[in-house]
């Protein structure tokens, strides 16, 4: 069986390594808010080329906090993608904001700057760009737009960690950017966490204080807010996997072009990278009409697979939007088509070429 994800091979590599840096921390007692977090903060900072990074509870955290620092309020409107993780439009509910959804780029599935710029309206107050499956959104136009129009700009990079678009780092565009670190992603918790980054100062401090209960100081809460702050067990043994996180990124890269190689010349359209981004391949993800005959036939041979996500955004149940087939036709036809196959660091050569035989076959059954 070859499984779309096996964190137990990357937790078995590094146990010695992560082990000690749990232990690192139980012997310190410090918990919350330590040298840890600290630590991390400032690493993550310097490889996403800003300046801040401040770690918080989770990547939906990272959204709302991001949101409300850069002034998003209720009644305003943020645009953002039909086509992501929920949590990408959720969090502008989460602040009393309404999300504006776009139609994607079919080949990249990220926002389309051209759609961007024709949905702002006076009440636009911000645009919510992600970096899907690794992929960096175009983040030159996206922020051209927002600029030419005075709106803040947040990058959900959360997909994305040590992805460069035009020789920049996914997490240094805008005026700030959001990650997660769920589990599953390509730098990930044994647990649940996220972290905004900023180059500016006043987002830093405020989304500080927002994590914080509103507090500046102890004691002292100046603002409304809560508790989301990274735990210094998840800091550390984040610490440890970001040593790493380079050697892994190279490594679905080559993955990545592996399968372009060995799936060419069937009807299967391919995860691509457009220049001048540099994609990392959180997902491998291919697209087929027969999208479900070939997860099945893929489960039958013991090949795992992922569908990331079978419904638009705007279609989901708490958004109900209608008509999303003809307002947003390329989400639409991304999540009835989309698959991800295996492509995580540990995954050898022979088990890509056997993933590769198993879809020709299964799509030459197909046809």
């Amino acid at each position: 069986l070859i499984p779309q994800i096996d964190l137990a091979r990357q937790h078995g590599a590094l146990r010695a390594e992560l082990v000690a840096a749990a232990e690192r921390v139980l012997d310190s007692c410090r918990f919350i808010l330590g040298p840890e977090v600290a630590a991390l903060e400032a690493e993550l900072a310097a490889l996403c080329g800003t300046r801040h990074g401040i770690g918080v509870n989770s990547g939906t955290d990272a959204l709302v906090l991001a949101l409300k620092a850069v002034g998003v309020k209720p009644g305003d409107e943020v645009i953002t993608s039909s086509f992501s993780f929920v949590a990408s439009a959720s969090a502008v509910l989460m602040v009393g904001a309404r999300p504006v959804f776009v139609d994607i780029d079919p080949l990249t599935y990220n926002l389309d700057p051209a759609l961007v710029a024709r949905a702002v309206t006076p009440r636009t107050r911000a645009v919510v760009a992600v970096d899907l499956y690794g992929h960096p959104a175009a983040m030159d136009a996206i922020t051209d737009i927002a600029r030419a129009r005075g709106l803040a700009v947040i990058e959900d990079a959360a997909q994305a960690v040590g992805a460069t678009y035009a020789g920049r780092p996914a997490g240094a565009w805008g005026d700030a950017a959001c990650l997660s670190f769920y589990p599953t992603k390509n730098l990930g918790a044994c647990g649940d966490g996220g972290m905004v980054l900023t180059a500016r100062d006043d987002v830093a401090q405020t989304v500080r204080r927002l994590r914080d209960h509103g507090s500046p100081r102890k004691y002292e809460h100046v603002e409304l807010g809560y508790s989301s702050r990274l735990d210094e067990l998840q800091a550390a043994l984040l610490r440890v996997k970001l040593r790493h996180l380079p050697a892994w990124n190279d490594r679905r890269r080559e993955i990545a072009a592996r399968y372009r190689e060995l799936l060419q010349g069937i009807p299967l359209v391919l995860a691509q990278e457009r220049a001048p981004a540099r994609h990392i391949y959180h997902q491998f993800t291919v697209r087929t009409p027969k999208r479900d005959a070939l997860v099945g036939a893929l489960a039958d041979a013991g090949v795992g697979t992922a569908v990331h996500y079978p419904i638009p955004i705007p279609a989901q149940p708490m958004f109900a939007v209608p008509d999303v087939d003809r307002a947003f036709p390329n989400a639409a036809r991304a999540a009835a088509e989309v698959v991800s196959l295996p492509c995580f660091p540990e995954l050898s050569d022979d088990e890509v070429r056997s993933v590769a035989f198993a879809v020709r076959a299964a799509i030459q059954r197909l046809a």
